[in-house]
């Protein structure tokens, strides 16, 4: 007879800061890790290419209400371009469809001159065709794919700080830490037409995204190996179970440096209930910020985000799930 479907996977929790591998597609990946966790539900914090490598945060379960901190967190990357060659897609997956020879006057001075002059604090970029953005509904990289040209508005982004690592003639490392929404291959297509010669992107990696350092991601590789069973009996399969949780961070981590604020008992039951706080004057420390992470009084459990304004009066914003 047929029932309700039962929901599959397990109610789990956390965040898992993976190393993307290339040549995957970032919800490929997201599906592999809902499986090896076997997680009810899993979102990820902002695609990288299949070209791209490197940090894509996996938000399971409770999770994923928070992930928006991760989507609007600063970014930092490592990349390698190519000089002479332009492609479509300004990357090495797509088609080449300019080349041009690397005159003298491209040198690491002239390089160096140009980051410092164009690509050095808010600038107005124009997103590439291929990227994730949509257009009426459908991601851009499918209307390019289709050969369906539509026109797309510059917008500013903020690069904090953008090195030049490496200089090999007709390629360059570089180091960018910028603002959410920032194309690197952008970066890359446009410096290559400002060197006059045209460049793209053959190497990006994502190094750090928000709180998270390069150093705390897994590999896909290391997942995969954890997860393997020596005999399929329940036992073992809750020892890998356990040890592929043992990497996942708190909820709370996706927040960052956002001030923390500790309720008591009858504060945590009125915002629960979603009624409006008065804090008193000495929990009212962090009133220069409209967001705050609320726990309760042992200062382990989190409850979710609240909003604080200056007179005092906090209300919830979006609260982990009770019962």
């Amino acid at each position: 007879m047929a029932g309700a479907r039962r929901a599959r996977g397990r109610a789990l929790d956390g965040i898992l800061l993976l190393d993307k591998p290339g040549g995957v597609t970032s919800n490929g990946v997201l599906q592999r890790c809902k499986r090896l966790f076997d997680a009810a539900k899993a979102g990820h914090t902002g695609a990288l290419d299949p070209l791209a490598t490197g940090m894509l945060p996996i938000c399971f379960g409770e999770a994923t209400k928070f992930s928006q901190f991760l989507l609007d967190s600063d970014k930092r990357y490592r990349t390698t371009a190519k000089l002479g060659v332009r492609t479509d897609s300004s990357d090495a997956d797509g088609q080449v469809i300019a080349e041009a020879p690397i005159g003298d006057e491209v040198t690491e001075a002239r390089i160096r001159e140009l980051l410092e002059a164009h690509f050095n604090g808010w600038i107005e970029q124009v997103p590439s065709m291929y990227s994730a953005l949509k257009f009426n509904g459908q991601p851009l990289y499918k209307l390019a794919r289709q050969g369906i040209q539509v026109e797309v508005k510059p917008r500013q982004v903020c690069i904090h700080q953008i090195e030049l690592l490496d200089f090999r003639g007709d390629e360059l490392d570089l180091e960018v830490h910028c603002s959410k929404g920032t194309y690197i291959r952008s970066i890359v297509e446009d410096l290559g037409l400002l060197l006059g010669c045209g460049a793209h992107v053959t190497r990006l990696h994502r190094l750090e995204c928000g709180p998270f350092k390069a150093a705390q991601m897994t590999p896909l590789a290391e997942l995969e190996q954890l997860a393997e069973l020596t005999e399929a009996d329940q036992g073992e399969i809750k020892n890998a179970q356990a040890r592929l949780d043992r990497l996942l961070l708190p909820v709370w981590s996706a927040l960052g440096d956002t001030p923390q604020l500790t309720l008591a008992a009858d504060q945590v039951t009125r915002i629960k209930n979603g009624q409006v706080v008065v804090l008193p004057a000495q929990q009212q420390t962090v009133a220069s910020t409209d967001c705050v992470a609320l726990f309760e009084a042992d200062g382990e459990h989190f409850i979710g985000v609240g909003e604080l304004d200056e007179q005092g009066h906090l209300k919830a914003r979006r609260l982990m799930k009770t019962g």
